[in-house]
């Protein structure tokens, strides 16, 4: 089809043909795999349960191989310890559910008793008065009715008396008898074998299904791919088993407090528990829904019904709040919608089993999304990983307009990271991303201008910030103070020096900060300015100057020792930037000059040739080099020689 329609055809929304068909084979392709699990469920649904139950079981598996015990003993000895504890649960319910229908009848009295009681307290408020009107309009209506009738003719009644009809049922044959019982159990037992069957040889087999994944994932690289699917074994496996356990050890408190409290039939809600709580956010609620309103028909009060609720509640935040996060942390990698969303449609799919395993499925979805290539779009849709880097946020928010979202970014950046840094981490590759769309025509001078608005306004607000990283200044008030929150965050880069001992020379405002030809020049140098300012040197902007031969005889030059010219792209050749620092030479004869080269991809061959030929006396790459070039330059004495080190280590490093 792509050779008929010709590579420069599109459609009429600029995309164009090769990708349009590529976007509807994948949609095809989606639907056919959700198609293939809800129709063929029979199959996929004990693959599924063989799947998270091979997890769980992985580790003693490994356990039992580290002690000696050949592979396949050691499996055989797992799944059948497995399947003993599954029967026995199973066996352990099904006596529980038979007492507990055989006690029901008796809480009927009690249940009565109570609903009377609350329709007594209800009586005479607005209930028992909108029960009333509705009662009577009833009545009016049925009276209405009565006397339509009465004058309509009697119906013959012998003509329409009902015939006496007698049903015999046929006797039943032993057969039918033992078809009845089976048939329930025909699909769970089926079930049962398969999953006991799968879980079996994917136990066998699991370096051989690995070297199978490995082959599909990306063979062109073996150690990258292998060590990505055993790190992501690994942690499945550990949390699986992880969540067993906490899930075990919250079924096992839920029937002792029962036990306790006094709840009929403890150990089935205990196991109810166990089994509901692996449902997220909703399952433990459910699971409180039984043995409440069991308590409520056994208690004449309302004692054990309060207390029930009490242990649900102190119980599961435990749980999760406190012993969860110690175990296996508080995220599952998920964000909650994802979580949702998947519990929403693994139980569309396959119901009740469906939900069990809506969130181990999902989380082995996300594991491999982040692992395998083609997969990685199923980790950006369900992952809680930020779906932009913060560069792009930023962008996303200034070409939007949004300036107090982006004031609450930075600020939340500030919290941890110095203002230079976050300017250099998250503003100026937002406009470098910036000045890619401009160049590539989708920027028009209206969102330029916006961009630029919102950028110089978040200078303006960001004004009373100083460029010294937060926790130092913590670590200055408080020398005792624990640093763990300090260690979870990446280190933060060191403070950069304040200008002391300036020479004489360099009194005022010796700093010139100059905007080259692109639109996003001047936000950029207008960053410099402020941040030369905070570092005690006096910095002059001139965002409206652009570096050419016009505009260059108009600079206010009196007092100026430095000029940082500023650039986010210089086009294909280092021409311009050498003409314009000619004619600042000629303009600002013996100030030193910094060439600012924001965002730009360098190498070693090119940078060297870029300083061959622009004729600069010193660049920076980033706004934190800028300004410890500048600070080093004013500086006389013998604080030189540490702003010098770091300006060569961070322009090495750059």
């Amino acid at each position: 089809m792509a050779e008929l329609l010709g590579p420069g055809r599109s459609h009429p929304n600029g995309m164009r043909t090769e990708v349009a068909i590529t976007r509807a084979l994948a949609v095809l392709a989606v639907l056919g795999i959700v198609a293939a699990l809800y129709f063929a469920r029979a199959i996929f649904l004990p693959l599924a349960l063989a799947i998270v139950l091979t997890f769980v079981l992985a580790p003693p598996v490994r356990m039992l191989r580290t002690w000696g015990v050949p592979r396949v003993p050691a499996v055989v000895l797992v799944v059948a310890f497995a399947c003993a504890i599954f029967l026995g649960i199973g066996l352990l319910v099904g006596q529980q559910v038979t007492e507990l229908a055989q006690k029901l009848p008796e809480y009927q009295f009690t249940i009565q008793e109570k609903i009377r009681s609350v329709r007594d307290a209800a009586s005479g408020g607005t209930l028992e008065r909108i029960s009333t009107f509705l009662r009577n309009v009833n009545q009016e209506i049925r009276k209405n009715q009565s006397h339509g009738l009465q004058g309509a003719p009697a119906p013959d009644v012998a003509q329409n008396a009902p015939v006496a009809v007698e049903i015999h049922q046929p006797e039943v044959a032993p057969a039918q008898v033992i078809q009845g019982v089976l048939q329930p159990l025909v699909d769970p037992l089926t079930t049962a074998g398969l999953v006991v069957i799968f879980v079996t040889f994917f136990l066998l087999q699991r370096q051989d299904l690995r070297d199978r994944l490995i082959r599909l994932a990306g063979s062109h690289d073996l150690q990258r791919t292998t060590e990505a699917l055993n790190d992501g074994a690994r942690r499945l496996s550990r949390y699986f088993l992880a969540q067993t356990s906490l899930n075990v050890l919250f079924g096992i408190i839920v029937g002792t407090g029962l036990t306790f409290i006094g709840v009929p039939n403890p150990v089935l809600f205990g196991i109810l528990a166990m089994v509901l709580r692996f449902v997220p956010y909703i399952g433990a609620v459910i699971a409180a829904t039984f043995p409440v309103a069991l308590a409520v028909a056994v208690d004449p009060g309302w004692t054990m019904a309060l207390l029930t609720v009490g242990l649900f509640v102190v119980v599961e935040p435990l749980i999760g709040q406190v012993i969860e996060p110690l175990v296996y942390g508080h995220s599952t990698g998920l964000t909650p919608v994802a979580v949702i969303i998947a519990a929403t449609f693994w139980t569309w799919l396959w119901g009740p089993i469906g939900l069990l395993l809506s969130t181990p499925l999902t989380v082995c979805l996300g594991v491999l999304g982040r692992h395998i290539e083609w997969l990685q779009f199923v980790d950006v849709m369900i992952g809680d990983e930020p779906p932009l880097s913060p560069a792009q946020s930023f962008y996303q928010r200034a070409l939007a307009g949004d300036a107090d979202e982006a004031l609450d970014q930075l600020e939340q950046v500030l919290k941890r990271r110095s203002l230079s840094v976050c300017y250099d981490e998250i503003v100026l590759p937002a406009l470098v991303l910036a000045q890619i769309d401009f160049r590539r025509g989708v920027l028009d001078a209206k969102h330029v201008a916006q961009i630029n608005d919102t950028v110089h306004g978040l200078i303006t607000d960001l004004s009373e910030h100083e460029d010294v990283t937060p926790t130092r200044i913590i670590r200055k008030e408080k020398p005792g103070q624990s640093h763990e929150e300090d260690e979870q965050d990446e280190p933060a880069p060191p403070d950069l020096p304040l200008a002391r001992n300036l020479r004489a020379d360099w009194a005022g405002g010796p700093v010139l900060c100059i905007a080259g030809r692109g639109p996003f020049d001047g936000a950029a140098a207008a960053m410099l300015a402020q941040l030369l300012e905070k570092h005690g040197l006096g910095a002059g902007l001139e965002p409206d100057v652009a570096v050419s031969s016009s505009n260059i005889v108009h600079l206010k030059s009196a007092g100026v020792r430095m000029i940082c010219l500023s650039y986010f792209e210089l086009g294909s050749s280092a021409a311009h930037l050498h003409h314009s620092i000619r004619r600042i030479r000629r303009q600002v004869p013996g100030a030193l000059i910094l060439a600012g080269l924001w965002g730009r991809g360098r190498t070693r061959a090119a940078d060297d040739q870029l300083r061959a030929r622009a004729g600069a006396d010193t660049y920076a790459f980033s706004l934190r080099q800028a300004v410890i070039l500048c600070v080093e330059a004013a500086s006389s004495g013998a604080g030189d020689a540490s702003p010098i080190a770091t300006a060569k280590s961070e322009s090495s490093a750059a």
